[in-house]
């Protein structure tokens, strides 16, 4: 355990947030990055952010914090560690003087590294895990040792969910109460209307996803469940698929498994985050049914919780923390993955059910505001 463990962030003059995601890239990690900024500025701290290149053509965003971007594209690949390497290498002097606060694998991969040698490891760090990082460390046997030793040596561990907490400490010995959990909200510029502004299409009961498409997110099985629905539910439905296209051929099998029944289907791209409520809005059930794939888990998936801040029952799998965003049978359902059929009995059940589809709707919006991004701060930055 790092002998400052104990400290609070009054000892420090300035969080600084290190990150390879964040604007212009958008949800999860990037989402729960940005959050937890914008929060820390609110309760008083002195924060910057150290974020990857914009990309050429990109207008950069307003920020409460002081935003510093770095010469990398923010990939995991050897050239972008490299020229983060040479960042904590160049301002080593105020990473030591900092509290500095890794949210995701790339800087913390590069960490692994770096702490080799002497002083380029800062004192108070602060390390938060997702899920599907905590896999990959673990099955590498040159990265395995190197991220317990740089564990062991940080100021405080977080993850975002109790299931991740466990696999964490399964996977690398730790005791729990060494693991605080921070979890994540909605964002906090995520405004439903209440009550719903009226539906264009009242004639029909949508399904959303949003999600890129990618076979982790499960969108293929989504929309088998709901074309292997009776033929009187299937005309009273639509499927709307909100994300940006997959490497690897995903979307060109999505769209050819649309054409293999009545089913409406619409892809409708990625969505600005300014409209993405709007899209909510014309909805009447939400569906992400990730699945475990390759090395990548759903450790909790802050998505579910937007759809629950508008209104909309929740259809998922119950796989990794997905559990802790979804409260089954109260704000929607939970299904087992490798059990198509019960996928569609769970949409047909809420296709026919009108008030069922309100009361969980209702139960989600309360569920959803249960966490606040301040309160996970309070968590992570303790003061004194």
């Amino acid at each position: 355990m790092s002998p400052n463990c104990h400290m609070s962030v009054t000892s420090f003059s300035k969080i600084i947030i290190i990150t390879h995601e964040f604007y212009p890239r958008r949800g999860g990690i990037a989402t729960y990055t940005e959050e937890i900024a914008r929060a820390a500025i609110l309760t008083g701290h002195d924060v910057e952010v150290w974020a990857q290149a914009l990309p050429a053509g990109l207008k950069e965003g307003i920020w409460p914090f002081k935003l510093r971007r770095l010469p990398l594209k923010g990939t995991h690949g050897i050239r972008c560690q490299l020229s983060i390497a040479r960042e904590f290498i160049r301002h080593r002097r105020t990473l030591q003087e900092a509290t500095v606060y890794l949210p995701e694998p790339g800087p913390i991969l590069t960490l692994m590294w770096l702490q080799l040698f002497r002083n380029l490891c800062p004192p108070h760090l602060i390390l938060t895990f997702h899920g599907s990082e905590i896999i990959k460390f673990h099955r590498n046997p040159l990265w395995r040792p190197l991220a317990r030793k740089l564990f062991q040596r940080a100021s405080l561990l977080s993850t975002l969910t109790k299931y991740t907490r466990e696999l964490f400490c399964t996977r690398f010995s730790f005791n729990e109460d060494r693991v605080l959990i921070a979890p994540g909200a909605p964002r906090s510029n995520f405004n439903p209307q209440d009550p719903t502004p009226g539906k264009v299409n009242i004639a029909k009961i949508i399904v959303l996803t949003v999600g890129r498409l990618h076979p982790r997110k499960g969108q293929l099985l989504t929309l088998r469940a709901l074309q292997a629905l009776p033929v009187e539910q299937r005309a009273q439905i639509e499927y709307w698929l909100a994300g940006t296209e997959a490497k690897h051929g995903y979307d060109a099998k999505l769209h050819q498994q649309a054409t293999q029944s009545d089913l409406t289907v619409k892809f409708l791209g990625d969505i600005p985050d300014e409209q993405l409520g709007a899209t909510y809005d014309q909805v009447d059930i939400f569906a992400l049914t990730s699945v475990e794939h390759s090395n990548s888990i759903e450790g909790f998936g802050l998505v579910y919780l937007e759809a629950a801040t508008h209104g909309l029952p929740v259809v998922a799998h119950d796989i990794g923390g997905v559990s802790e965003a979804i409260d089954d049978g109260k704000t929607g359902f939970l299904v087992p993955p490798d059990q198509p059929e019960k996928l569609t009995a769970a949409f047909s059940r809420l296709i026919a059910d009108p008030a069922l589809r309100d009361q969980l709707g209702t139960a989600g919006r309360a569920w959803a505001q249960r966490n606040q991004w301040r309160d996970s701060v309070d968590i992570l930055f303790p003061k004194s």
